[in-house]
């Protein structure tokens, strides 16, 4: 029977509404909702890749366990007791933190993995837990957390009445916007210009969304810390701060304006390559214009001043007066408010990592430390590992170090559909069902939303006999190690029943059935003002962190000129992560694997469009071929994240046949943000060279011939 279902994608932070039409257990249509309240039948390209995930043969449907003769499906009482008897067999032999846990970026992705994944990781009591926040936007939490005083705290651009929008390290055209979930940002961005807004992109490529930018400012990657510390400095230069309603709600505004006195338009000027001139007015236009504001994301949160980048961006909105101000920044107001009353605001720096020292935010240690921790000796090292949803063989710093360090663990179980880079090395594999087989809520992007709405999707097609959802393995593995441990057993309600409380118990006093009963969501309407009535003179916004302002003071202001290549990375909208290449509806079309490149340093190193180029850095080299691109800034290359299907013993069929190459064997575990410890995984050092392929000797293969200049 042919039935319509509504229900928002899953697939990245834009939390679109489609309508999914089936016939049976067949998908016959997937179209964007246009009755849904917040993307208003919007949707991108990858929407469609709900039903190849749904049907891909390569997804695993029942558990696995890796055996002398290849991978071999067991049963879900067996699966659940060998894994909890080996976790804790590490931890009985070596030691609580012996037992390593690492989440992946679609664990954020399903209500079941983050409300109920720490039924397991509580019950393993181990400190070495890590996650893909440590690789993308830790920074933006260390600043919520030390600023505003919750780590989920994180104001968001109220876009659709703002007139004067400066972006920076940003491509939401590419996207769809990220900690600022914003689905139609096409529409949103035309939108401002034809309030006639203003739109101001900085990145060292003139990406899509620098293209429809009123100005692009280019400028080499790393640097952005200097500009925005200029503009502070500018802003204080020229007593043009204002607090509006945080006025008497702030300490530490003098122990600010000390730390940037040295960063002047001119100092700036030199490390970015923006005029002096340029920088005061662009300051000028943010203190001038009411409804303005200063977002930046992946490029300036994934380097080696992240959590300074971020900080800035916040004063910027503070002292000139547009947080908590309709246009600038402003709270979200969901139905479900993660950083609400009775919520756990966290704590960073509580303990530092074993080998490297690196600090903890939330209860994890920064991912590039990982690879070190499972191959370092000594009491604490890690043994045995867990891994959520997560390939950080792909997706964190020196990926064939943590590729190493793996295939040396004694025991690793993997929750996951897929035997991909990472879940290769797993002794047991625990397959959740299909996302199409679960209910599904928002629970995060809500409350990142730049308008406030609600939504509950039902589960499309029942879940399979002898299936379970995230949340069953984890509370049973949860059990089981308690029972291993000869501790009691956890009580457990459904996901439903817990997402009904916690509406219930909200701003908006929703409940479930209410929810049910309106498919295409619900419209809480647009942000209110109401940051600022969380603080007080008691409890104040922080404007100065220590760690901040001793970083600032540790800043070099002399500049000198890059030796090396810089790389970055790129987005499409085809693609997230490491997890969108296994779709044929996403990968076909042209290449996006290639590595951009200028062709001016094309030319100075004989290199020609489409050749092969050797690409390294200190912590390896990949083969990779070669894209002549006028929009990135000559000294710059770009190489996408996420490719890199070419290890042995995965079942990706459709990713192998694309494999490209990883940009994380070439990013460095080493080169971190300073505070936070977050992934620098833009701005590393490499060198490009050409690949000459010449006949071996006596033999018909090839071998690749690096040529120098």
């Amino acid at each position: 029977m042919r039935q319509t279902h509504h229900r928002s994608c899953h697939l990245c932070e834009a939390i679109c509404g489609l309508v999914i039409e089936t016939d049976g257990e067949q998908i016959v249509s997937i179209k964007g909702d246009k009755d849904d309240v917040f993307s208003k039948g919007y949707i991108c390209p990858k929407a469609v890749a709900l039903q190849d995930i749904h049907t891909d043969p390569d997804r695993i449907t029942e558990p696995m366990r890796k055996t002398a003769n290849g991978w071999q499906p067991i049963s879900w009482p067996e699966a659940i007791e060998l894994a909890a008897e080996q976790l804790c067999a590490a931890q009985a032999n070596f030691g609580d933190d012996a037992v390593a846990i690492y989440a992946g970026n679609p664990s954020i992705h399903s209500y079941g993995t983050w409300l109920y994944s720490g039924y397991t990781t509580r019950a393993l009591k181990t400190k070495n837990r890590f996650s893909a926040t440590s690789v993308d936007q830790l920074p933006h939490h260390v600043v919520a957390l030390l600023s505003f005083g919750h780590w989920l705290r994180i104001p968001v651009v109220d876009i659709d009445r703002c007139q004067w929008l400066l972006m920076l390290g940003a491509n939401p055209l590419a996207s769809n916007g990220s900690v600022m979930t914003a689905p139609d940002m096409p529409n949103r961005l035309k939108r401002l210009k034809a309030r006639q807004g203003k739109l101001l992109v900085v990145d060292p490529r003139r990406t899509e969304t620098a293209k429809v930018a009123d100005l692009h400012l280019a400028m080499p990657p790393g640097k952005d810390v200097y500009l925005l510390l200029a503009m502070l400095q500018h802003l204080f230069a020229q007593n043009w701060q204002k607090l509006g309603r945080f006025e008497g709600l702030v300490d530490g505004m003098a122990q600010v304006v000390e730390a940037v006195a040295p960063f002047t338009p001119e100092v700036a000027e030199q490390h970015t390559g923006i005029s002096a001139e340029t920088i005061r007015q662009i300051t000028a236009e943010l203190v001038a214009e009411p409804k303005a504001a200063v977002y930046g994301r992946m490029g300036v949160s994934t380097q080696e001043h992240g959590t300074l980048c971020q900080w800035a961006i916040q004063l910027l909105n503070l002292l000139t007066g547009h947080m908590d101000e309709v246009g600038g920044l402003m709270l979200s107001n969901p139905a479900i408010d993660p950083a609400g009353p009775g919520s756990n605001p966290q704590g960073f720096d509580r303990h530092r990592s074993r080998v490297r020292g690196l600090p903890e935010f939330a209860g994890e240690y920064p991912s590039a430390t990982l690879a070190e921790e499972i191959l370092t000796p000594g009491a604490g090292q890690i043994k045995a590992l867990l891994t959520i949803a997560g390939n950080p063989v792909l997706s964190t710093p020196n990926g064939r170090q943590l590729d190493d360090a793996l295939s040396q663990l004694d025991f690793m179980v993997a929750v996951d559909f897929y035997i991909n880079e990472t879940t290769r090395h797993a002794d047991v594999i625990l397959p959740p069902v299909s996302p199409l087989e679960r209910g599904h809520y928002d629970y995060i992007f809500h409350a990142l939303g730049v308008y406030n709405t609600s939504r509950f999707s039902a589960p499309i097609f029942p879940k399979p006999e002898n299936s379970k959802h995230d949340w069953q393995i984890f509370v049973e593995l949860g059990d089981a190690i308690r029972a291993c441990k000869e501790m009691p057993a956890k009580q457990s309600v459904s996901p439903e029943q817990v997402l009904d409380m916690m509406l219930q118990q909200g701003a908006h006093k929703l409940d479930l059935a209410t929810l049910e009963q309106h498919p295409s969501g619900v419209d809480l309407g647009p942000h209110i003002s109401r940051m600022a009535a969380l603080y007080s003179e008691e409890n104040p916004v922080r404007l100065a962190p220590e760690q901040f302002i001793q970083a600032v003071r540790n800043l070099n202001c002399e500049h000198t000129e890059p030796k090396a290549l810089k790389l970055i990375g790129r987005r499409h909208t085809r693609s997230n992560n490491s997890w969108m290449h296994n779709y044929h509806r996403l990968v076909k079309g042209k290449r996006r694997d290639q590595l951009m490149m200028h062709p001016s340093d094309m030319q100075a190193r004989h290199i020609t469009a489409e050749a092969k180029v050797l690409i390294k850095s200190r912590v390896g080299s990949v083969v990779a071929t070669v894209q002549a691109c006028e929009d990135l800034l000559p000294g710059v290359v770009s190489l996408p994240h996420g490719f890199g299907h070419n290890r042995l013993a995965t079942k990706l069929h459709i990713a192998e046949q694309h494999a490209g190459v990883s940009a994380n064997d070439l990013t460095d575990d080493q080169y971190i943000d300073t505070i936070s410890g977050n992934a620098a995984v833009n701005g590393v050092n490499v060198e490009v060279c050409l690949v000459k392929l010449t006949p071996k000797s006596k033999s018909s293969e090839l071998c690749m011939v690096a040529l120098s200049d």
